[in-house]
């Protein structure tokens, strides 16, 4: 992981067309059962008006849990948790929501149950369909997960998305590609920061993404490692995975 500072990213502004600068965050938080507040240091030190929760804690006190992790970063709970077997969103003020949805997808026995947390916001002039999930261990069933995220994200009746999550495979796996096809890899649009998402000691590949629809414009996607506020030892002790920040400009809708 680098250690010098991070070229800026921009900050979140409204611009005078109505078209809105959003950041984004997608983390895999692994039930908040290691350092919740070096987890809360890193998600405040990004700045997020969106954050893409993944292994959210979803059992015993679940939403108490990810309120708290919310009102220590500035943020408030907007879906997701147990509702929607870990995966959550979490927004800033500055979003007005529309509407949420939580979707627990197809039960393989055997497997851990998966699931969806999307929502519509408004942001400055711009609506934004958001969506977070964490997908199969099992090739043959992340693949059809994706397939059934690409109808989500139809569905919500939005021009303009950004979905991302813990994809558990790797740029160039079959699931990677499907979702490319429907969506754009922001990492790939305009790489920032770093690449590799995990383990979090010692990262090696790149299984968290994200990815949004074709009109919105990618400022900056990556690991923030060497943001300011964001220490290494933070990194490494908030959870097994690196979180990906990401920088979008997204068009007034019209």
């Amino acid at each position: 992981m680098a250690t010098s500072s991070l070229s800026p990213l921009p900050n979140s502004r409204t611009e005078p067309d109505g078209s809105a600068v959003v950041r984004v965050l997608s983390y895999n938080v692994r039930s908040m059962r290691d350092d919740t507040d070096a987890l809360a240091r890193i998600v405040t030190a990004c700045a997020p008006d969106l954050v893409l929760l993944q292994e959210a804690p979803r059992l015993f006190r679940w939403r108490k849990k990810i309120t708290r992790l919310a009102a220590a970063s500035g943020l408030v709970l907007l879906s997701g948790g147990g509702t929607a077997a870990g995966p959550a969103l979490l927004c800033s003020l500055r979003a007005t929501v529309e509407r949420t949805e939580d979707v627990l997808l197809p039960l393989t026995p055997g497997r851990h149950r998966r699931g969806l947390a999307a929502a519509v916001v408004r942001i400055g002039g711009a609506r934004l369909g958001v969506l977070s999930t964490h997908l199969s261990l099992s090739a043959d069933e992340r693949h059809e997960q994706a397939g059934l995220l690409l109808d989500h994200l139809a569905a919500l009746g939005v021009t303009h998305a950004v979905a991302g999550g813990d994809l558990n495979e790797p740029p160039g796996g079959r699931t990677f590609r499907r979702l490319g096809e429907g969506l754009r890899d922001c990492w790939t649009a305009a790489p920032w920061g770093g690449e590799y998402t995990f383990p979090a000691t010692a990262p090696d590949r790149r299984i968290d993404a994200v990815f949004v629809t074709e009109d919105i414009e990618v400022l900056g996607c990556g690991v923030p490692s060497g943001l300011p506020g964001v220490a290494e030892d933070d990194l490494r002790a908030a959870t097994d995975h690196l979180p990906v920040l990401t920088a979008l400009r997204v068009p007034a809708t019209t």
